[in-house]
C-alpha cells in the first residue's frame, strides 16, 4: 500500500478530519475505493462519506465509523495508505526518474525485470551503470505523477557498486 496523506487534526464535534494529500492530488483520489489507516500493525479500511478539497493538498473529509470528536482525535496524526498500484494495474513507470527519500537521484527506469515473485527495475544511473532494484510497495516512499519522480527506501548497500 502506499501512504497517500496524513490525518492532521479533527475539524468540529461530528468527526470531521482535516487531511493532507503528500504527493497526488485530492481530485485523484477515487472515492469509491476504501483507504487504510493501520491499528496495531493492521491496515483498517475506511471509506468516504464526504470529501471537499481545500485548496491542492488538503481535504475535510468524515470516514466511515468516525462520528465523533474523539474518534476524530484518535486518528489525528495518522497516516493514510491506498492500494494504489494494485487498483490501477499496471502502471509503466519507464522514463521515470528514481530516487532516494533525501533526493538523491538514484537514476531513470529503462525496462523491468520480472522475477517470479519479484518485480525488479532496470535503472540507468547518472555515472553510466545500470542498476536493478526491487520494486516491491514496502519499498515505495511516494510516486509524484507530475514529475515523473518515484522516491524509494532502498535496503543498505544495495546501491554500491
Amino acid at each position: 500500500m502506499l501512504r497517500i496523506a496524513q490525518v492532521l487534526k479533527s475539524n468540529g464535534t461530528d468527526g470531521e478530519l482535516l487531511i493532507s494529500f503528500l504527493d497526488i492530488a485530492p481530485e485523484d483520489i477515487d472515492l469509491q475505493e476504501p483507504v487504510f489507516i493501520a491499528f496495531d500493525g493492521l491496515p483498517v479500511p475506511f471509506y468516504f462519506e464526504s470529501f471537499q478539497p481545500r485548496g491542492t493538498k488538503r481535504a475535510l473529509v468524515h470516514l466511515t465509523g468516525v462520528h465523533s470528536l474523539k474518534d476524530a482525535d484518535e486518528l489525528a496524526g495518522s497516516a493514510i495508505y491506498a492500494d494504489y498500484f494494485e487498483e490501477e494495474g499496471e502502471e509503466d513507470f519507464t522514463g521515470w526518474q528514481v530516487r532516494t527519500p533525501d533526493g538523491v537521484v538514484i537514476g531513470t527506469v529503462t525496462d523491468y525485470e520480472d522475477i517470479p515473485g519479484n518485480l525488479c527495475l532496470w535503472v540507468d544511473r547518472p555515472d553510466g551503470n545500470q542498476v536493478l532494484l526491487p520494486f516491491h510497495e514496502d519499498l515505495i516512499v511516494s510516486v509524484n505523477d507530475a514529475s515523473l519522480t518515484l522516491t524509494l527506501q532502498l535496503p543498505d548497500g544495495i546501491l554500491d557498486l
